[in-house]
């Protein structure tokens, strides 16, 4: 009976730790991308707009709306012609 105890411990120590180490990963690459507004074609979009008229990935109707974004590397907004959240969020009168 022990030994069942610790062997069904010892598969759930390792399936825990494999989960915990593929959250990690993915924490990574999403802090390598960041939100590029003003880049995304028409039903391109990757989410919500900072205006709020809609919540969902690819609802832009127009090519590179000011308030619409797209996930791309960190550190290539700028040179793709786009703007970070927060110069996007300045931009938006609320």
């Amino acid at each position: 009976m022990n030994q069942r105890l610790i062997a069904s411990s010892a598969l759930a120590s390792i399936l825990a730790l494999g989960l915990l180490s593929g959250a990690s990963a993915a924490d990574d690459k999403a802090s390598a991308k960041e939100k590029c507004f003003g880049i995304a074609k028409a039903g391109q979009n990757d989410c919500a707009n900072v205006s709020g008229t809609h919540s969902c990935a690819g609802q832009n109707k127009v090519d590179n709306g000011p308030d619409e974004w797209k996930y791309v590397a960190k550190g290539t907004c700028a040179k793709l012609g786009g703007k970070t959240a927060e110069e996007a969020q300045a931009g938006v009168k609320k």
